[in-house]
């Protein structure tokens, strides 16, 4: 019998894999959500035969993002809880940054997440149930640089999980945020390997995270062991932040 379904955004990268895998695993149904129909499909056939449903949208549009959550509904009845993965970045110096890079941040780091969820938060406030879980970045923390707007849109992402929290605790909705840091993702591992060294050395574990650590904590936020727990933000770090 499954837990119930989660919908999942971004799920065909790299902590979104592990996440639905590990979902999956703990007896939940998954919607999942990407941009990549590919990505989608490698990811059906990896889980043949288990509670996994796909849906393919460009979730920074707002028709798009809505529809592929009616989408969700139809599959898989309701929504129980929504894990927003969706994410990207590039690094540079925000000097060398133009206005398309900007909007394209924005779109998906922060847009995205606010269509889908407006989507469905009201089903949730109706049954008095259910649990969002926003997959920020310590870069949202403390900052990081080359990563000006991005760091902006993960920040954005902390504030409004937590003024969504104050909000929906009246309704036994919990919201809270993982911040992931370095991983070992296809886009983190793409960078200069000079820097990745350098990351390295800050860490005080001394490696990034594996995929599946970042989702063991969306995984826990999930399940009934978080019940008393909203407007928190859990980095995944290794120690590299600490606050």
């Amino acid at each position: 019998m499954s837990k119930g379904t989660v919908f999942a955004t971004g799920a065909a990268g790299g902590i979104g894999e592990a996440t639905v895998a590990r979902l999956l695993e703990d007896g939940y149904t998954v919607v999942a959500a990407d941009l990549s129909q590919d990505g989608l499909e490698i990811l059906a056939r990896r889980h043949a035969g288990q509670k996994l449903h796909i849906v393919q949208a460009d979730l920074t549009d707002e028709t798009a993002a809505r529809a592929a959550v009616n989408t969700a509904r139809e599959k898989a009845d309701q929504i129980d809880y929504l894990v927003n993965l969706i994410g990207w970045f590039g690094t540079q110096p925000f000097v060398q940054e133009d206005s398309a890079y900007w909007r394209k941040t924005i779109a998906i780091n922060f847009e995205a997440l606010l269509y889908v969820t407006h989507e469905i938060l009201p089903e949730m406030i109706a049954r008095k149930k259910g649990k969002i879980i926003n997959v920020t970045s310590d870069a949202g923390k403390v900052g990081q640089s080359g990563e000006a707007v991005y760091s902006g849109m993960k920040g954005a992402v902390i504030a409004w999980t937590k003024s969504l929290a104050r909000e929906n605790a009246r309704y036994g909705l919990n919201i809270n945020c993982t911040a992931p840091g370095p991983t070992e993702t296809a886009l983190e591992l793409a960078q200069d390997p000079d820097i990745i060294g350098r990351v390295v050395k800050a860490i005080p574990f001394r490696r990034f995270a594996r995929p599946s650590e970042q989702a063991a904590m969306i995984s826990f936020l999930c399940g009934p062991d978080s019940d008393f727990i909203t407007g928190q933000v859990y980095s995944v770090s290794g120690g590299l932040t600490m606050i």
